[in-house]
């Protein structure tokens, strides 16, 4: 007769990561993380290493070191998309194990927008059911920035299981006079 072993409740949990990508990423999980989220392990993944440096993740990922210089991505997403291509491996490292992951980014620069979708679609290829979750800019960042984030969305649609869009123009919906954005 066989013998079974009761299994660990951590063994029966399935592992939920949140990457946040990008300046606008990294503020997400930051604000998670001062609220105590339970039950999910957070990465900040940037090009820029000054603003890691600012994260409450104990997890970081320096995103195409080679590509950007730890500069940042200067608002081109083809700056972001390389640098994620370039530490695909890394961040599959730390996504190792996970069941579900969360990729939060604010589009329409140049870290999240590029990079995202290439984060997305390595999670998902790997088996991960992948969710999306970003901002759109607020309409005085203007035309390019909204066109940039537009397309970001797109490819991140192709990549992720789901994507979930907060227009951060609906901030204003709940806002009153004293709310600062800064």
């Amino acid at each position: 007769m066989a013998e079974f072993k009761k299994p660990e409740i951590s063994e029966m949990r399935p592992k939920i990561t949140v990457i946040g990508v990008g300046g606008g990423g990294g503020n997400a999980i930051n604000n998670m993380i001062v609220e105590q989220l339970q039950g999910t392990e957070f990465i900040a993944a940037n090009t820029d290493a000054q603003a890691l440096t600012m994260s409450k993740a104990t997890r970081l990922i320096q995103l195409g070191a080679h590509v950007t210089e730890g500069l940042g991505a200067g608002s081109l997403p083809e700056i972001g998309r390389a640098a994620a291509e370039e530490s695909l491996d890394e961040i599959m490292d730390h996504l190792a194990g996970t069941h579900m992951c969360f990729v939060t980014a604010g589009m329409g620069g140049g870290t999240g927008t590029g990079a995202a979708p290439i984060i997305a679609q390595a999670a998902r290829k790997a088996g991960i059911l992948t969710v999306g979750v970003v901002t759109k800019p607020f309409t005085f960042e203007g035309r390019r920035r909204m066109q940039m984030a537009e397309e970001g969305i797109e490819r991140l649609r192709e990549a992720a299981d789901t994507v979930i869009v907060i227009p951060n123009q609906n901030l204003f919906r709940i806002a009153d006079a004293k709310t600062t954005f800064a």
